[in-house]
């Protein structure tokens, strides 16, 4: 096991061994044991009582948290001729199709997310294998597939993130960073919990919300009360 550094242990030291914090407590106590010289990004682990290899059980979705990620966003829109300018005034930061489409062959996936035209799907099939281990293949059941391209770009650069459920029943999500305020953490923190709570699978039994941790990308978890948010 890795040695803590001081830093490390100093932060860990700040919070209490096997307590469970309310949002807005955990969120301040973030800020403080935050050390790291740049801005770090807050992620947000829920475990859920499903079971994902079940189809019934599998929790996926997208939620537009109100303050945003913090984060500029990369977007690629893979379009037909007559929606370029739509996705450019929308704030895309690539526009275009064939040419894009090449680049990606060549392994070019530097990119956050790609909003396509149902259309283009059947081009994007054979580069799956490129883009599905990145999480970057469009989805219509996360809106990256749209004939309403404008309004998907502006959406997705405003704070639309999409979430899933992986193989441990845990669902990960930056929702912010630590230079932002607590009020704001707590808000997209909250956003992204009831967004999980009305996704819940009628074939989820007993405990739904299992545990919820809040870290900064070089902080130790802070353990949240599940019951109480």
């Amino acid at each position: 096991m890795a040695k803590l550094t001081k830093k490390q242990k100093e932060a860990a030291s700040k919070i209490e061994k096997n307590k469970l914090y309310s949002l807005k407590d955990a969120s301040s106590l973030l800020k403080t044991v935050a050390s790291a010289k740049f801005d770090e990004s807050v992620d947000i682990a829920v475990r859920l009582g499903v079971d994902p290899r079940k189809a019934n059980q599998m929790v996926r979705g997208v939620v537009t948290l109100p303050h945003g990620t913090g984060k500029d966003v990369r977007v690629l829109a893979l379009v037909t001729p007559d929606k370029e300018a739509e996705a450019k005034a929308a704030g895309a930061d690539f526009v275009g199709l064939d040419d894009y489409l090449q680049k990606i062959k060549d392994g070019w996936t530097d990119v956050d997310v790609i909003i396509t035209m149902p259309a283009v799907m059947g081009k994007l099939g054979p580069l799956g294998r490129i883009l599905g281990p990145r999480g970057l293949m469009p989805n219509p059941k996360t809106g990256t597939v749209t004939m309403e391209v404008g309004k998907a770009v502006a959406e997705v650069k405003a704070g639309k993130i999409d979430f899933k459920v992986d193989k441990t029943g845990i669902v990960h999500a930056g929702i912010g960073k630590v230079s932002f305020d607590a009020d704001k953490i707590v808000d997209n923190a909250h956003e992204i919990i009831q967004t999980l709570i009305k996704l819940k699978p009628t074939a989820a039994k007993g405990t739904y919300i299992k545990s919820i941790h809040l870290s900064s990308t070089m902080s130790p978890a802070i353990a949240l009360d599940p019951k109480a948010v």
